[in-house]
């Protein structure tokens, strides 16, 4: 099973180990028949729930759909005739996938019209089966794997999927010409710690109805896991720039020292920067390239990735961010050469906290990976603070699915990084930057290349305009002098006055 497979099946499947949870506890399942809905109906479901035990998973599924795999599950196709909306012609259509395959969680799913909640009934009829999958035909109370929801966004007369919530607290978005790429989450809880990653699922779901004229949906997500619950509300609008407005609440049953807030996963294999032992005719494969950071302070980062020998996990301290992301900036198809993937047509994702996050940091995590198909960075915000548990915890965001995002458009930014061999075993280091603020500026404009190291040794570091781009060039020579890690630093500058965004790189062997 293959990643680009999944991704080209129209399934947004993260190939990463997925948690499981229990089938709806006690005060959720009430919720059986038309309710009352309001804005404090989901918050309410995760304080009694977090006041509770955790129940333990259920397996409820027939054997022969927990053990099917992938090619099978293709088979459990939603019919579109049986969109929800799609007979009252309104702007948004809503489809669902099927439990099995990797997705053995039952999701509770719920329309809400006026004011009311009203249970979504799983039947066979809602799905097209082929092959081994016609066996689904005779049972009735298979239930739900998660949904996701169409709109008009590249033509006025076909309603394309702008986002799918499937898998854990997993969920995908894409804007106007892109296709699926990288993955957010609803929370990410002990990330790399020796304790072990907990993945909390969306348990329940409810979709409010949208109005004839409306640009935007909302669905309403309840979350659960060993160690927390949560209430999410995403207002999703959809086009150039795809949108999702989020209003998130955790109620904790432990303290959370380990949590990631807002949590990107992404895959990031080599570029440029690394292609040492890369066999491959392609430039490049990557969902993302970079880390972007817009500090508290004002400051205009970029940390290009990097598919490294062994985990790598690096803290950027901030005290109330106004924003970050794992971004896809290279967007010609000559970057990457693939008819097949289209990397260059990968979102963006931008985190733009609302309302002063505190003191924290954003993480980076990046893992060893032999290939396309697995996904091995991780990006969040952890706050300084653990999570205390027995209140609520607020963190609400905008998060923009995006080809770029203006942060500080007065700043050049890093359009690629190479890195090679030098003479006696140092590495030639090449960053180039473009943008408006370099225009029109030549050799004699006093601009001077800012570049330093933690350790190790730069020597020859030169900048100089580039005819052929219109861009500027920083190039430098790094003996590493046997370190093992080594950090990077390096900006174009004009006197004490910046030019650029800060360029950061770790460097490993």
């Amino acid at each position: 099973m293959h990643r680009r497979q999944l991704l080209l099946g129209g399934l947004s499947l993260p190939l990463i180990a997925l948690g499981s949870n229990s089938l709806l506890a006690a005060p959720v399942r009430t919720l059986t028949a038309t309710s009352a809905f309001d804005a404090d109906t989901v918050p309410g479901l995760a304080r009694v729930l977090a006041a509770a035990p955790y129940i333990a998973p259920a397996t409820d599924l027939p054997p022969w759909l927990a053990a099917i795999g992938y090619d099978e599950y293709r088979d459990l196709r939603f019919n579109p005739a049986h969109a929800l909306w799609r007979r009252e012609a309104l702007p948004f259509q809503a489809q669902f996938f099927h439990r099995g395959f990797l997705f053995k969680q039952r999701v509770q799913l719920f329309t809400v019209s006026g004011g009311r909640a009203t249970p979504v009934d799983y039947s066979p009829d809602l799905f097209t089966f082929r092959h081994a999958a016609r066996r689904a035909r005779n049972e009735h109370e298979l239930g739900f794997a998660g949904l996701r929801l169409h709109a008009p966004i590249n033509r006025a007369d076909y309603f394309d999927e702008i986002a799918a919530f499937l898998g854990a607290s997993y969920f995908r978005g894409v804007a106007k010409g892109q296709v699926y790429g990288l993955s957010a989450r609803g929370l990410a809880l002990n990330t790399v710690q020796a304790a072990g990653e907990e993945f909390p699922v969306f348990r329940s779901f409810w979709m409010e109805q949208p109005a004839p004229d409306a640009d935007s949906v909302v669905v309403h997500a309840l979350l659960d896991s060993p160690s927390v619950a949560g209430a999410f509300r995403f207002l999703i609008r959809p086009g150039v720039e795809t949108l999702f407005e989020v209003q998130s609440r955790l109620y904790p049953r432990v303290e959370l020292r380990h949590a990631g807030i807002a949590p990107l996963t992404s895959m990031y294999q080599f570029g440029a920067s690394d292609r040492v032992g890369v066999d491959d005719y392609r430039p490049a494969v990557h969902d993302s390239e970079g880390l972007a950071l817009w500090t508290g302070a004002g400051e205009q980062v970029w940390r290009p990735l990097n598919n490294p020998a062994l985990v790598q996990d690096s803290g950027f301290e901030d005290n109330a961010p106004r924003a970050f992301g794992l971004m896809q900036r290279q967007r010609k198809f000559s970057d990457y050469a693939d008819s097949e993937a289209h990397y260059e047509k990968r979102p963006s994702a931008w985190v733009e906290p609302v309302g002063d996050w505190g003191k924290g940091a954003v993480h980076l995590i990046e893992l060893p990976t032999a290939d396309e198909y697995h996904d091995n960075i991780v990006a969040f915000w952890k706050p300084a603070t653990p999570l205390a548990a027995g209140r609520e915890h607020r963190f609400d965001y905008r998060l923009h699915w995006c080809n770029q995002h203006s942060w500080r458009p007065e700043l050049a930014t890093v359009a690629n990084t190479m890195i090679g061999a030098a003479a006696q075993g140092r590495r030639r280091v090449i960053i180039d930057f473009a943008g408006d603020a370099l225009k029109d500026l030549g050799q004699d404009a006093g601009i001077a290349p800012d570049v330093w190291a933690s350790t190790g040794k730069v020597s020859n570091a030169v900048a100089h305009a580039v005819e052929a781009t219109g861009g500027w060039r920083i190039g430098f020579e790094l003996d590493p002098a046997g370190a093992q890690a080594i950090e990077l630093h390096a900006r174009l500058a004009r006197g004490t006055q910046p030019l650029s965004e800060t360029w950061l790189y770790r460097w490993t062997p």
